[in-house]
């Protein structure tokens, strides 16, 4: 082991060890304080990153069951632990990982980028616009805005800067560094337009509901997150263009067109069945509560669909990396948080935050200073997961207890999570993959994110409230 992965493992270690050494706070159980230090250490260990963040997951879900096991005093079972396997929202995610690499390997999302770039691409403007759709399209299906975005529009954007003449060392303003900014800023907007865009929605999502009591379904997401979602995806690569515009301002998109769906040739059977597959699935996620079965339902009736109808073959699923590694570390966090719940971790936090920090019921304050906060904090977490694990709670408990309208505040604090990783290169694991490709430079990466960011907080803190309102007082939400 190199010095430095020693030195960040002893760190994550230690962090257990002093609080379990500390005097339990009143009001607290001793289970419970140790059980934080496991899960702090968790939150560091998913910062810092010793291990992959499985391995991290691991090791706390280890440590928190022989600690429940000899403190828990028969009240709670160690399998508690693994509730988090069990949880529909875990299968859920898994399920769609899946439903996201059939596009990769059926060639369907390759397809769909080129024939975009046929119809509205004949301008660099209109490139941007192709991100905008193509990742629209996908985000439903695609947990992960690392796959989306890194794995299927960037490779076929990138070729077609490359192919309109831009390099990254030689050429990165003729089109290139337009094009890499409006694919990393779009996909933080769409992954907050539906459940199933990231996978940190539906863990954020289970952690408010654990500390708030507010359910949504996914229609109820995409109904939420439509307008304010749609206003800023008309207004990104707009914003992008006026901040840094390309020095190619008309393209030949019918050759490339033509060139790419060429290579890709005719529409193959397997192509045509994850396009009613994919249809299929948002209907059953729209539509679950009328059909008597649940978003996870849905999901695993799909995998279960492709896998049997041959779209994607068993060794494509285990092939699936990204799945199977936030399979392990999702549940374990999940089972993590949900045992803290059952402990009353979090009933006695809201009691502490509530008898130390008054917004004097103001609650529009604290609605807008708990937002604001939240997105400000994004700047010190190189990982989504990391600031929503550590994070996301803690706002949440400062809603409960402030006065903040909690619908309006879950449901703005659940859509920062994505866009707030606007402002570094660092928010989002897909922010490095598009960055490394060396079209940007972080200055002007920065000012962008910033910009956009501020943009979306403000669309969101008035369109967005009017419409969460609107959205309640119809009894939608």
């Amino acid at each position: 082991m190199k010095r430095k992965s020693l030195w960040k493992l002893i760190t994550i270690l230690a962090i257990p060890c002093i609080i379990s050494l500390l005097p339990v706070p009143t009001g607290l159980s001793q289970l419970a304080w140790v059980l934080f230090g496991i899960y702090l250490a968790a939150i560091v260990g998913l910062v810092i990153k010793p291990f992959p963040e499985p391995v991290v997951l691991l090791m706390a879900v280890a440590a928190s069951m022989v600690v429940v096991g000899n403190l828990g005093g028969g009240a709670f079972k160690t399998s508690s632990v693994l509730s988090g396997y069990a949880s529909g929202t875990t299968w859920l995610v898994f399920s769609a990982f899946t439903l996201s690499a059939a596009f990769v390997t059926t060639g369907l999302g390759k397809r769909i980028a080129y024939l975009l770039i046929g119809k509205i691409g004949n301008t660099t403007l209109g490139l941007g616009y192709v991100t905008v759709f193509l990742d629209l399209v996908l985000s439903p299906a695609t947990p992960s805005n690392t796959a989306r975005a890194g794995g299927i529009v960037l490779p076929i954007i990138n070729s077609v800067a490359v192919a309109l003449g831009s390099e990254p060392e030689k050429s990165p303003h003729r089109v290139g560094h337009y094009l890499m900014m409006c694919v990393y800023m779009v996909t933080k907007t769409t992954s907050y337009m539906f459940f199933t865009a990231m996978a940190g929605n539906i863990l954020a999502l289970k952690m408010i509901n654990d500390i708030c009591h507010l359910q949504l379904s996914w229609g109820d997401w995409a109904l939420a997150a439509g307008v304010p979602g749609i206003v800023m995806l008309l207004a990104t690569p707009l914003v992008i263009y006026t901040m840094y515009p390309p020095e190619i301002k008309k393209v030949d998109n019918k050759t490339i067109s033509r060139a790419g769906l060429q290579a890709l040739g005719p529409m193959q059977a397997r192509e045509k069945l994850l396009l009613v597959i994919f249809v299929l699935a948002l209907l059953g996620w729209i539509f679950s509560s009328y059909l008597g079965i649940n978003e996870s339902a849905v999901a695993i009736v799909v995998m279960g669909a492709m896998l049997v109808l041959g779209v994607v073959t068993w060794d494509d699923v285990v092939k699936n990396k990204g799945g199977w590694n936030t399979l392990i570390w999702y549940g374990g966090i999940i089972g993590l948080s949900s045992l803290l719940s059952k402990v009353k971790f979090f009933d006695w936090l809201a009691e502490l935050f509530k008898n130390n920090i008054s917004f004097d019921h103001h609650g529009n304050v604290a609605f807008f200073v708990i937002l604001f906060m939240s997105i400000a904090v994004r700047y010190f977490f190189a990982s989504g997961s990391a600031y929503i694990v550590a994070m996301v709670p803690v706002f949440a408990m400062l809603a409960n207890v402030s006065g903040a309208p909690l619908m309006l505040t879950a449901l703005a604090l659940l859509f920062s999570n994505s866009y707030g990783g606007m402002v570094t290169h660092y928010g989002g694991a897909a922010g490095p993959v598009i960055f490394g490709v060396g079209y940007n430079d972080i200055k002007s990466w920065w000012l962008v994110g910033a910009i956009l960011t501020i943009f979306t907080f403000l669309v969101h803190i008035t369109l967005g409230v009017w419409w969460w309102k609107l959205l309640i007082g119809w009894h939608a939400l």
